[in-house]
């Protein structure tokens, strides 16, 4: 499936951020390179690009794109960038003869939505666009979003005017080359050469079918306010993580997203936040290893520290598009060493440098259902909680076992924060297993 993006407009609007729009960063990750990294993610790697005004800055930039992903981007140049979007469109004819993506350069949205529309038949005479039923969704900006009245699962109208409608367009299409021939159809019968233009006219043949994208993300980026309601929604998403505990998702998260935010405008990778998060917490097991209340306290603090960083790594790699198979599994081997020192460490404390039999046992129970609760989390999350009806939504993790690690610092209490651990941890690995045979 190749791929068209619309990027040659002049976006005046956007000038206090920046004089070529496709290259504002938001978070930072460039517009246009946001655009391209999410259809990637939809598996589509062969794209076009249609640059215009700054478009020398673009295509440089796209070209140093093309060596860092590894992905084809051919570029076609539009010197009447001035005039409709639908002339941008028609500059691409030559090069696409079959079905393609048609996006716009300045629309950020999820995957998802790529992926399941690539999949929808299409008559050869047909397009389909995807359409954002929610008319009340918060994202959007009623001044200048463009609207799509349906019916029957076609598009009937289209436009920014539109007094009565039911969706909006997210300027995410499904096309055959009778995108080509309606633009032109537009413009010598209406005198427009808009891409709405044109879908209007295949429209009123009722030739552009409707997808509804679900209520997924989607966000058209045209001013200040827009880049504003891009980096919180993009924010956001990092907050949304299915497989976090309660103490990740409401402690952890908030304060690690608002570091992340801070953390992509560096010159970091996701794995040396994973060793900056690991060194706290051995750090923090040498503290309770010291003895005394001062040093018990602070590394309390630090491994809670080093818990939210640790939250940090994936959302960094997300945001920066620079998540990979080896930095989750980096990060999954560095928490386990983390979680064995601390809980070495606090062990040691807690047996006061002797040799307290209950107090050794314990320990141990901690660290091996720690473990064993790490090591069935992975077939748990990913085969079984989706299988089991009516699960319990609160799931014990990681989280959890450094915010008791903390706790049992906080008061003074070692001995019964490893009791804790170890009885939950081990209880919660017994209940996988037994709800896994019960359930094959």
């Amino acid at each position: 499936m190749k791929c068209l993006i619309i990027a040659a407009g002049k976006g005046s609007r956007l000038w206090p951020k920046g004089k070529s729009k496709p290259l504002i960063s938001i978070l930072g990750v460039p517009l246009i390179e946001r655009v391209i990294r999410s259809a990637m993610q939809a598996e589509i790697d062969d794209f076009y690009v249609v640059s215009g005004y700054q478009g020398e800055r673009v295509r440089h930039f796209l070209d140093g794109l093309t060596r860092r992903c590894r992905v084809k981007i051919t570029h076609i140049i539009n010197h009447a960038w001035e005039q409709d979007n639908g002339l941008s469109v028609l500059k691409a004819r030559e090069h696409l003869g079959g079905p393609f993506l048609l996006l716009m350069g300045d629309h950020l949205f999820d995957p998802a939505i790529l992926h399941d529309l690539v999949r929808k038949p299409l008559d050869e005479r047909e397009i389909t666009l995807a359409v954002d039923s929610d008319t009340t969704n918060s994202l959007i900006n009623m001044d200048d979003v463009t609207r799509v009245k349906s019916e029957n699962g076609k598009v009937r109208d289209i436009g920014k005017d539109l007094a009565t409608f039911n969706g909006f367009d997210t300027g995410i299409f499904l096309c055959t080359p009778a995108l080509f021939e309606a633009l032109e159809q537009s413009a010598a019968k209406h005198g427009d050469s808009s891409l709405t233009g044109g879908v209007r006219s295949l429209a009123a043949e009722g030739k552009v079918n409707v997808f509804d994208i679900g209520g997924r993300f989607w966000l058209d980026v045209d001013d200040p306010k827009d880049l504003k309601r891009a980096e919180r929604a993009l924010l956001d998403q990092m907050r949304d993580k299915p497989n976090d505990g309660p103490v990740s998702r409401y402690i952890n998260r908030p304060v690690s997203v608002r570091i992340s935010r801070q953390l992509i405008r560096l010159p970091v990778t996701p794995d040396q936040i994973s060793l900056v998060s690991f060194l706290c917490s051995l750090i923090a097991a040498g503290l309770f290893a010291l003895g005394g209340y001062p040093a018990l306290l602070t590394g309390g603090m630090l491994a809670q520290f080093a818990s939210i960083i640790d939250g940090c790594d994936g959302e960094v790699a997300r945001l920066k598009f620079c998540e990979s198979d080896f930095g989750g599994w980096f990060d999954a081997v560095l928490d386990r060493y983390a979680d064995a020192f601390l809980l070495f460490g606090l062990t040691w404390h807690a047996c006061g440098g002797g040799s307290d039999g209950i107090v050794l046992l314990t320990g141990f129970l901690a660290i091996i259902g720690s473990f064993m609760l790490s090591y069935t989390a992975d077939k748990y999350d990913s085969r079984m909680r989706a299988r089991i009806a009516g699960s319990s939504s609160l799931r014990i993790g990681r989280d959890i076992r450094v915010f008791i690690i903390f706790l049992g610092a906080l008061f003074n209490q070692p001995f019964w924060a490893l009791l804790i651990i170890a009885a939950m941890m081990n209880a919660e690995t017994v209940r996988r297993v037994i709800v896994c045979r019960g359930h094959g």
